[in-house]
């Protein structure tokens, strides 16, 4: 990680993204105070304002912009759930010299060990929302708003949303199984253009014929999901949990279960059988875990290159039988 904290005098980029942030703000003080946040994906610290603190990260990549406006959209339709704390989104402002910034509410957070499995009631309570809404007259594509009260009958979301830095495709749709096989053909087509990899086209081929197999005898209603939930993108205070870096959007509930085994330790045993308490698994289960990790092991490829093709390829073969 970057020390921002120390160069902030001869860092002429950082220097940009202060002045942005502070006009935005409307704010007369905005230092750093070395306390570092950032991640694989974005750089951040704590800065001092006028007001108090502010957590402030940023991306020099072209789309930052719309990558901090997707996940604004996502923590606040999180946070109108009423069901877990995010930190509240306050800006995301474009920087003259390139990329973005997005200025959050600060929390004074702490690796998640207390509030684990407070944690897993919470998600349980999240994935239900929608699903026990059903009773709720009419229904809403919007996906946006009063969360607790509106049943969303569809997959997606009213805004594409990162999944790392890759903004994925969240139109809506009628049926989980398009929608999902969209979202690993969006990472799939990536692959092509960049290797060209035939043999991953090929088995892709064969997965696509055999996806209905993966929900025989499921019914899937749309759950609202975090959509990257590990535990570096977990948290806690004195209070209880905190989630934050969401990729939202409506899906299987399943989908957020899959991702948390590919980067150890992962939540535990205990916090996940907590879950299930609330949440059975359906049969197939296990299966579908299998499936929705094909999406993350692209989605690593896509970012950090083709050393994750092994396991890629492991996985699909697996899948195809």
């Amino acid at each position: 990680m970057y020390p921002w904290h120390l160069s902030m005098e001869g860092d002429t980029l950082v220097q940009e993204m202060v002045a942005a942030v502070r006009e935005v703000l409307g704010s007369e003080v905005l230092q750093g105070t070395g306390e570092l946040g950032g991640g694989l994906i974005s750089e951040g610290e704590v800065f001092l304002t006028d007001v108090g603190k502010v957590f402030i990260k940023w991306n020099r990549k072209e789309k930052a912009l719309d990558m901090y406006k997707g996940e604004t959209a996502g923590l606040q339709q999180l946070g109108a759930s009423g069901v877990v704390r995010v930190p509240e989104p306050l800006a995301a402002v474009e920087l003259p010299g390139g990329g973005a910034a997005l200025v959050l509410e600060y929390l004074p957070m702490k690796d998640l060990r207390h509030h684990s499995l407070n944690l897993a009631r919470q998600l349980a309570r999240l994935h239900l929302q929608n699903p026990l809404a059903t009773t709720h007259p009419g229904g809403s594509r919007v996906g946006h708003g009063d969360a607790r009260s509106t049943f969303v009958p569809h997959f997606g979301f009213h805004s594409p949303t990162p999944c790392g830095y890759i903004l994925q495709d969240n139109t809506w749709c009628d049926d989980w199984q398009t929608f999902f096989s969209r979202k690993l053909q969006q990472q799939i087509a990536m692959i092509e253009t960049e290797y060209g990899d035939r043999e991953v086209l090929e088995l892709w081929s064969r997965l696509q014929t055999q996806m209905p197999r993966f929900f025989a005898g499921v019914e899937v209603l749309p759950s609202l999901l975090h959509g990257d939930l590990w535990m570096g993108n977990s948290a806690e205070t004195q209070q209880g949990p905190v989630l934050f870096d969401p990729g939202v959007f409506y899906g299987h509930h399943e989908y957020d279960s899959a991702v948390s085994a590919l980067v150890p330790p992962g939540f535990g045993e205990s916090f996940w059988a907590e879950y299930h308490a609330a949440v059975p698994k359906a049969p197939g289960w296990a299966t579908r875990q299998k499936l929705y990790r094909l999406f993350h092991k692209f989605n690593q490829w896509n970012h950090f290159g083709r050393q994750y093709r092994t396991g890629c390829v492991k996985l699909m073969k697996e899948l195809c039988g």
